[in-house]
């Protein structure tokens, strides 16, 4: 799986789809649902079960990170299924605090 900045991908089990901001530090696997993403060109239609330690959703025009590879992804579509890289769960990146205006 080449996970290149710019990259579109899809859920193979939910209306979800992505774009790779910031590549991974090291090789891996990008997940939604518990399975595998797919290319966006890819012509399969998502089929299967979300896993339900899977679930919690992706959110349109939000940014997910995964810490410790540094990858970064941006939610494209929303869809049922929630991301992992490697099995471990990504989470919503934060807004950066504004520095104060005294």
């Amino acid at each position: 799986m080449d996970l290149k900045p710019g990259s579109r991908w899809k859920s193979a089990v939910c209306d979800a789809q992505l774009v790779v901001v910031r590549p991974p530090k090291a090789a891996g696997e990008l997940q939604c649902g518990g399975t595998a993403v797919l290319p966006i060109d890819d012509p399969a239609a998502p089929t299967g079960v979300v896993d339900a330690d899977f679930a919690d959703s992706v959110a349109i025009g939000k940014r997910y990170v995964d810490e410790e590879s540094g990858l970064e992804v941006l939610g494209a579509k929303p869809g049922k299924g929630s991301l992992a890289f490697n099995g471990a769960a990504m989470m919503i990146k934060g807004a950066k605090p504004l520095p104060a205006s005294d």
